[in-house]
């Protein structure tokens, strides 16, 4: 899908302002309302715009440990396990993965020893032959996309 620069200066206002109406947005970039919904409209049929929650903290919800948990999983039993990984509250992202290992989850626990528990109950889970885990120590970029989102307009502004 091809994001031109007027999206990209949409994107960049839902990122820095998401609690404005659309009405402020259209204000704000000098388009009509209804121009600024269309785009909106298309940008999430698109799957450009994904969600519009809250941003929550798992650390603010009481499980400040984040670890990255590598599965490798018995052929053929890929889906059954990325099924069954949905089960488990803790597992915040899951991906297939390429290298070492078939899977690669985020999970959160309240502590080491609550880490240790969702760990084991990866391991009991039917198609799984072993983990790897990895504890974060301190987040050094947080999860963002407006450099990116400014790089494409840039990219888009030139053409």
């Amino acid at each position: 899908m091809a994001v031109d620069e007027l999206d990209t200066r949409i994107l960049r206002l839902l990122l820095e302002q998401p609690r404005t109406s659309v009405r402020e947005y259209a204000l704000i970039l000098g388009v009509a309302r209804g121009t600024l919904q269309a785009r909106l409209d298309r940008l999430e049929r698109d799957g450009v715009i994904t969600g519009t929650g809250p941003t929550l903290s798992p650390a603010a919800l009481g499980h400040p440990v984040l670890a990255f948990v590598h599965i490798e999983v018995t052929q053929g039993h890929l889906d059954d396990v990325g099924d069954a990984l949905a089960a488990v509250p803790e597992i915040v992202e899951a991906f297939s993965i390429t290298g070492g290992g078939d899977l690669l989850t985020r999970v959160v626990a309240r502590d080491n020893a609550h880490l240790e528990d969702v760990i084991q109950k990866l391991i009991s889970l039917p198609g799984v032959v072993r983990t790897r885990s990895e504890v974060a120590l301190r987040e050094r970029v947080t999860q963002r996309l407006l450099p990116l989102v400014e790089s494409i307009g840039r990219t888009a502004a030139r053409k």
